[in-house]
């Protein structure tokens, strides 16, 4: 029998020690001949990433294959991605305390193949791709030194023997280097300032002999209003790309020297390049190519053949994220989810969609009594457009809410802000809808997944429209009768902080907030920030400093006297994207004004929060926070977070 409770206060089993181990990180899958590869990153060892191995159909167990002592991640963009690369049984990776690249042969330790660079982790590498014959690598190189950040591409010998020879610079950013089977092309994509790679890159291609260019590298396609993802050469040494030059990522190949469209559709077959090493499609025999393709968060797994006939497979999964989709001779592997089902590394047979999991995210099975099944919706906004989100209701088989009230709701602002909502499980969600508190994750103006049109609301109007659609839709769901109008709360991280933060201080809708190392003062992050998004914010909300008047506008931190509701903020002090400082200044002006606020800051955190410990205090310092500001009974003992000026 149901047992009648506030929304809020339910018992659930969806610990935070579960939402903070329950779970490693999955990304980077590789293959080497019969065996699938990735990486994992694991929160009780305080995020180290570590490469994982097991070949499919044989039953055993994955493997560790990085020794104790290693971390394989690398720092180039500061989001990395594309941190290692296998060729046979080696492996080399970029290690985050240093960020050299090392040498993993079998039954020897790894050792070091590029220089010691001037400061620790000056010199940075990614993406690497390798030679046919192994001898040589190619890959990304970020160089930090005392005048500035440089970016280029680089060979070296694979035994290390000679330092990194520049193979293409003064191009602000480089990705994907790409080889041909035979070795003797090389493709790559390059871009400048003020274009992020979503606006705008080139994809080039140069001829090769002994990993030296021969003559000048060709333009092949892309321009400052043409986002190339993705450049991939075939088995038979035909490229292939994704380009968004008909409003949508679809996938083109270059052919007798023609550009030819193979699926032409308003749906999304790329992806922002916030990391390295992303794939969404990848070449089957016979001509055939697999594609991760959809609109929005629901997500499929096509197979297009080479008639342009192009057939989805029926799985049980609407999330392939990260997007590294592998052919294993005729089958698939790829990480993939659904909001009910942990992520996982899974291989796929096209042929009758078996699959087969090879290593799941979590160890903990949830019961899907206590999950709340998400729904799409799409809402009016301002200007008489559309926004779209996926809304979670509040879900527990033992509790049901009080006749005549209504749960709070928790208004979910993504980071990036050029990034998605994802359909995977999110425990951190499932943690507050198993409590009795909806949620409802917001892909406003300016997120992916809806078409470069739909990416570009946000040009010029940060703090604007994605303010204005996460508003909507708390509007949308309180009109509808689903959320109680009076306490509907704003939380996000990064960008999504911002959102928040910009949310709270210039609109009078939400009753509370959570910002995660969110932006608070937009003209510093234009200041301080790495040189991946030192010139974002041109597009965003206009150059700087010319613009300078316009930042203050758009920054919380300059308008407290507007702020009037309770906001905690929660800080990683090693965050070098959005430092600390914003965090703190945010914090002395709510406590200047008397405004209830909690400042929580986690010594060794960078930008997302990686240890256990920290994501356990963190998600329950949040919890703890609604329950005092929305006045409802926890069910479980939780530490006490200091609120100032409640």
């Amino acid at each position: 029998m149901l047992q009648v409770a506030p929304y809020g206060s339910w018992r659930s089993p969806i610990s935070a020690e579960l939402v903070a181990a329950g779970g490693v990180a999955l990304e980077e899958v590789k293959v080497a001949g019969d065996a699938v590869r990735w990486l994992e990153g694991r929160p009780l060892e305080g995020g180290r990433r570590v490469v994982c191995g097991v070949a499919p159909g044989g039953g055993g167990e994955p493997q560790d294959l990085t020794p104790a002592g290693f971390n394989v991640r690398t720092r180039v963009h500061e989001y990395g991605g594309g941190s290692w690369a296998v060729h046979g049984d080696i492996l080399f990776f970029a290690n985050f305390d240093d960020q050299r690249l090392y040498r993993q042969d079998p039954g020897s330790p790894p050792r070091p193949i590029t220089p010691e660079p001037p400061t620790l982790a000056a010199h940075r590498y990614a993406d690497a791709a390798i030679t046919p014959d192994g001898r040589v690598l190619v890959c990304v190189r970020e160089r930090h030194e005392a005048d500035g950040v440089i970016n280029e591409l680089v060979t070296l010998p694979a035994d290390g023997s000679e330092p990194p020879a520049v193979l293409a610079g003064g191009r602000d950013f480089y990705a994907s280097p790409r080889l041909s089977p035979d070795g003797r092309r090389l493709a790559w994509l390059e871009w400048d300032h003020p274009n992020m790679p979503w606006d705008g890159t080139e994809l080039k291609v140069a001829e090769l002999s002994g990993g030296v260019p021969v003559g000048e590298p060709r333009r092949e396609a892309g321009g400052p209003d043409e986002s190339i993802f993705q450049p991939e050469w075939s088995p038979g040494g035909t490229l292939h790309f994704v380009s968004d030059r008909s409003g949508w990522w679809n996938l083109y190949r270059i052919q007798d020297g023609q550009v030819e469209a193979l699926a032409p559709m308003q749906e999304e077959f790329g992806h922002p390049q916030w990391v390295f090493g992303l794939a969404r499609y990848a070449f089957l025999p016979g001509g055939r190519i697999a594609c991760i393709h959809g609109l929005g968060p629901l997500q499929r797994l096509g197979v297009l053949d080479p008639d342009g006939h192009l057939a989805d497979l029926d799985l049980p999964f609407t999330a392939f994220y990260p997007p590294q989709l592998r052919a294993v001779g005729d089958r698939l592997a790829c990480v993939a989810g659904s909001p009910t089902r942990d992520a996982a590394v899974v291989v796929i047979d096209p042929a009758g969609g078996q699959v087969e999991v090879l290593r799941q995210s979590g160890d903990q099975e949830f019961d899907p009594g206590y999950l709340s099944v998400p729904r799409q919706i799409e809402f009016p906004t301002e200007g008489g457009r559309t926004a779209y989100a996926l809304y979670y209701p509040p879900a527990n088989r033992d509790f049901t809410g009080p006749d005549g009230e209504r749960p709070p709701l928790l208004v979910t602002s993504h980071g990036g802000p050029t990034a998605e909502v994802v359909s995977l499980l999110a425990d951190g969600y499932q943690f507050f809808t198993s409590r009795g508190i909806a949620v409802v994750d917001v892909d406003y103006g300016g997120s992916t997944g809806y078409g470069r049109a739909y990416r570009q609301r946000l040009a010029g109007r940060w703090g604007i429209v994605d303010v204005d659609d996460c508003v909507a839709a708390a509007r949308f769901l309180a009109d509808g009768g689903e959320v109680d109008p009076r306490r509907l709360a704003i939380r996000g991280g990064s960008a999504g902080g911002y959102t928040t933060l910009c949310a709270l201080t210039f609109r009078d809708l939400f009753a509370a907030g959570a910002s995660y190392y969110g932006v608070a003062d937009a003209e510093a992050l234009a200041r301080d920030t790495h040189k991946f998004e030192s010139r974002y914010l041109d597009r965003l909300i206009g150059p700087w400093p010319q613009a300078a008047e316009l930042y203050r506008q758009r920054s919380p931190i300059h308008h407290t006297e507007r702020l009037s509701c309770p906001v905690i903020l929660l800080q990683g002090l090693e965050d070098e994207v959005v430092p600390p400082a914003q965090a703190e200044r945010m914090a002395a002006a709510l406590d200047a004004k008397g405004i209830p606020h909690a400042y929580l800051a986690f010594p060794g955190e960078q930008h997302g929060f990686r240890r256990s410990e920290n994501i356990k205090r963190a998600v329950e310092a949040e919890l703890y926070f609604y329950s005092r500001v929305f006045g409802f009974e926890l069910a479980d003992p939780v530490e006490p977070v200091p609120i100032a000026h409640l």
